[in-house]
């Protein structure tokens, strides 16, 4: 609920960017939300080449099973460690988005990326190394893994679902964040990073392009840190309007931009849930 206005526009991004008339099946994990921002959503679609499937985080992903680490990103982060288990299995390839995106170009293009052999895809991050200090993998030398080995952004990922399910990876991530999760300050990314170290395709970096950035010509924006829904948002005053002219377009577009409490008030109750089930969890042992 706390992104569903930042999901509807990222949908009808996606809509008004897709020229390749491919078929596009969206699989939306939805983190019990209400009935009238789904139907909001639901609204926001029109081209039929474009499917909407629902699925509740609860029905994809044991909650009790999942890290608890001390970071402020909610639980549902997770599930994209659960995409290969959740889809079809007639699935071979996916793309996975967070949700604080804008598709500014034909998604097709990034579908139809040779990922060599690799199970995954992704971006470099704005730290791109394991050995850069506020990101990247702080306990990397004990984990015997180079200065210089690249770090990237989970935020974006085309996934080779075939090779992901035959080598049972889900549970690796898990176990490693599990076993490292005192390091794991982006938790999801740290385990993909872990896992993948070295054996991931590397993409051009305008398919994740940060709201960090300038870049003129991005075919992905990511709203990194604030987001444009808050009025504290910092970053390139550029992509902010783009989003909001995609909002425009959807039953969202009377939104007005939150103010910066609501934004601390959301991290703090995700840390205080976690606490709550560590508490739990050990009370139970």
């Amino acid at each position: 609920n706390h992104f569903a206005v930042m999901l509807a526009a990222l949908l009808k991004s996606i809509e008004v960017n897709h020229r390749s008339r491919l078929a596009i099946d969206i699989y939306i994990i939805e983190d019990e939300m209400t009935d009238t921002n789904k139907a909001k959503i639901i609204s926001t679609v029109n081209d039929p080449i474009l499917s909407l499937h629902w699925l509740k985080m609860a029905d994809v992903v044991d909650k009790t099973k999942l890290p608890l680490d001390a970071s402020t990103f909610p639980l549902n982060v997770y599930t994209r460690l659960f995409i290969p288990h959740f889809l079809p299995v007639s699935c071979i390839k996916a793309i996975y988005l967070d949700v604080d995106m804008i598709v500014r170009t034909d998604l097709s293009e990034l579908w139809n990326v040779d990922l060599e052999d690799k199970i995954i895809a992704g971006v470099p991050d704005r730290a791109p190394l394991v050995s850069t200090g506020w990101a990247g993998i702080s306990n990397y030398e004990a984990l015997e893994l180079a200065p210089e080995t690249t770090y990237y952004n989970s935020g974006l990922l085309v996934i080779d679902l075939v090779k992901w399910r035959n080598s049972n990876l889900t549970q690796e991530i898990i176990d490693c964040i599990i076993k490292n999760k005192r390091f794991a300050s982006f938790p999801d990314q740290y385990g993909l990073n872990v896992v993948f170290a070295n054996r991931w395709r590397k993409l051009d970096s305008r398919w994740n392009t940060y709201s960090s950035s300038n870049d003129p010509e991005p075919l992905i924006i990511h709203f990194i840190g604030r987001k444009p829904i808050f009025s504290s948002y910092d970053k390139n005053m550029e992509y902010k309007n783009e989003f909001f002219s995609y909002l425009s377009l959807t039953s969202f577009s009377s939104f007005k931009p939150l103010k910066e409490y609501m934004r601390f008030s959301k991290k703090l109750y995700n840390m205080i849930e976690k606490k709550m089930k560590t508490l739990f969890k050990s009370q139970q042992l």
